[in-house]
């Protein structure tokens, strides 16, 4: 799995980094910077990393979005989705487009795995008919 958030120069990086922390667990962090911009880019591995995103799902009660959202992000071995990076940081869920919704920018996050589906599934199960 892997996030990636750029630090805009009135950020902090250590609440963007906060904000991914309430997402995944024990994220190894790499910062990649360039005049006054950086990006931040976290990594994990295992099932078990995603498990604070999976409770923050069913605090927010938002499994059939996410669930929708999610199978929208398939490409291959590789879920893609987006996330507000302020609401992140409250500990909240709100998906989110590339551009233009998040005012510092987006957290995109990227889980690679054999059958995003069952992940899919097992993250997000749908709640309705």
């Amino acid at each position: 799995m892997r996030v990636e958030a750029e630090v805009n120069p009135t950020e902090n990086p250590e609440k963007v980094k906060r904000a991914i922390t309430n997402i995944i667990l024990n994220p190894v962090f790499e910062t990649i910077s360039s005049g006054d911009r950086a990006i931040i880019i976290a990594s994990c591995e295992g099932k078990d990393s995603l498990s604070p995103f999976y409770y923050l799902l069913r605090k927010e009660m938002v499994l059939d979005t996410a669930h929708t959202l999610l199978l929208k992000g398939i490409n291959g071995n590789r879920i893609t989705f987006y996330l507000n990076k302020q609401v992140t940081f409250v500990n909240k869920i709100s998906f989110c487009k590339p551009y233009a919704e998040s005012p510092l920018g987006p957290l995109k996050v990227e889980i690679f795995c054999d059958d995003p589906e069952e992940l899919i599934n097992w993250l997000s199960p749908r709640t309705a008919k």
